[in-house]
């Protein structure tokens, strides 16, 4: 689109396009000047970040981030390196659980990448990879059809002949880490649209079946319906469901996240719930933001706020409804690992470890430096395959020291991200999801269902 400049003696501008106007940020929610203004910089968010541990540098730590905020919000234009110092981060939110001040550097990160996505001008290379991501991630139909090629690479030998060829690695570090990220994949039926509770009902659940999760961990969701179920939950599970915007809003794509929530919103506020269940811990700490991000809409502002407030994490709601399926024992000693948007942006800590101890003959251990991220951080680890393969690495190293054999988590990313850690020390420990935890006891399974699997 092209305003109508001419006649005027100045050349044609593209509206829709990154704008140039010498100051970093526009008025349209930019990072708030009176948030920005509750740092202290008393360098307590230091150790919890990532990139600072990884490279000691203060413009890639978040009161460093905040600072050039600062200076945008002042007037100074947006440059190349103040984009390079926020795109770095991880958006893992490990500071605003550290912070004494409370700053919301969560709020403060989310409005500067929108800002820099709408007025800044990336390189070709990195544009057209974002571009890619975004035509496939937010798709959960279109990342289905990745499965039956995935299938054949990983089943066919293939995938152990690209390894040996090193062909990938001379291609670079992001294809290598797309590669090592691939889970391996079982097949799993979708589930029904309704699955009625067992025994007494307690309450009816919308469920979200998510997009990389629904297409490369469907096993997650079956276990995560079959729990609600035994606790008593009718389950909701409309296959017309879509993206949840969490991936987009997250990197900046603000638009396209609205719409997303607006789908989904639309797709299930009708259906009678009483809460609205997501195994995901990147997918929850957006849903729960509804609210805030379709406050201006006048047309959702008020069903988004209501939508949020019936969301929870899949341990969330079993904690708040409390047990009535029988467990059966599980002699396993486990590593959980939080996630960081189910830790540090949900707050939700204590309830996966009472579920798991909740579990007869199961021990839980836990993992040292638990507030650093594994290096997932959504599609952080694709855009910076290198710094998220040395967290990656270090997080594997404290799982495997914790001598469990089976480790936990409750996030996708984690899931693969820590998985290729594992791998490239030698290592073999088995993972599962909390659900996947919790579904073998109630079906009395055994030990041999979660270490023991294909």
């Amino acid at each position: 689109m092209v305003d109508s400049t001419w006649g005027t003696g100045e050349p044609p501008r593209d509206v829709l396009g990154p704008v140039d106007d010498g100051r970093a940020f526009d008025e349209h929610h930019p990072p708030s000047a009176e948030l920005i203004a509750d740092c202290v910089h008393c360098g307590f968010c230091l150790p919890a970040c990532p990139t600072y541990v990884l490279w000691g540098a203060e413009a890639d730590s978040p009161r460093g981030r905040i600072y050039l905020m600062n200076e945008g919000v002042n007037g100074e234009p947006l440059s190349g390196s103040m984009v390079e110092h926020f795109d770095k981060c991880l958006g893992c939110m490990s500071c605003v659980t550290a912070c004494p001040s409370g700053v919301k550097y969560d709020r403060l990160i989310e409005d500067t990448r929108a800002q820099v996505e709408r007025r800044y001008t990336r390189d070709r290379g990195d544009a057209l990879l974002r571009r890619a991501i975004f035509a496939l991630f937010p798709y959960p139909r279109r990342l289905r059809l990745l499965r039956g090629p995935l299938r054949a690479y990983q089943n066919w030998g293939l995938q152990k002949l690209v390894t040996r060829s090193g062909l990938l690695d001379r291609l670079g570090p992001t294809l290598t880490t797309l590669e090592s990220l691939a889970p391996r994949l079982r097949k799993v039926p979708p589930p029904p649209p309704r699955v009625a509770a067992r025994g007494q009902r307690r309450a009816v659940v919308g469920m979200l079946t998510g997009c990389v999760q629904g297409a490369f961990f469907p096993e997650v969701n079956s276990a995560t319906v079959r729990i609600l179920a035994a606790e008593g939950c009718d389950v909701l599970i409309p296959p017309s469901q879509g993206c949840c915007g969490a991936l987009s809003v997250h990197n900046g794509r603000r638009e396209e996240a609205l719409g997303f929530a607006r789908r989904l919103i639309s797709t299930f506020e009708h259906m009678g719930m009483d809460y609205f269940v997501v195994n995901a811990a990147g997918c929850g700490s957006s849903l729960k933001e509804y609210g805030d991000l379709l406050a201006d809409d006048p047309a959702y502002a008020k069903r988004a706020a209501a939508f949020s407030a019936k969301v929870r994490d899949l341990a969330e709601l079993l904690d708040e409804l409390g047990p009535v399926a029988p467990r059966h024992p599980l002699p396993l000693t486990v590593a959980y690992h939080d996630a960081c948007h189910l830790a540090h942006a949900q707050g939700v800590r204590a309830q996966p470890r009472a579920l798991l101890r909740g579990i007869p003959e199961l021990q839980l251990r836990e993992i040292a430096d638990p507030e650093l991220c594994c290096g997932s951080a959504g599609i952080w680890n694709i855009l910076n395959p290198v710094p998220a393969a040395e967290l990656g690495d270090r997080k594997a190293a404290n799982i495997v020291a914790t001598g469990a054999e089976l480790l936990v988590t409750a996030n996708p990313g984690c899931m693969m991200q820590v998985a290729a850690g594992l791998r490239r020390q030698g290592g073999g420990m088995a993972m599962a999801h909390t659900a996947q935890v919790l579904d073998a006891s109630l079906r009395g399974l055994g030990a041999s269902a979660l270490v023991e699997r294909p």
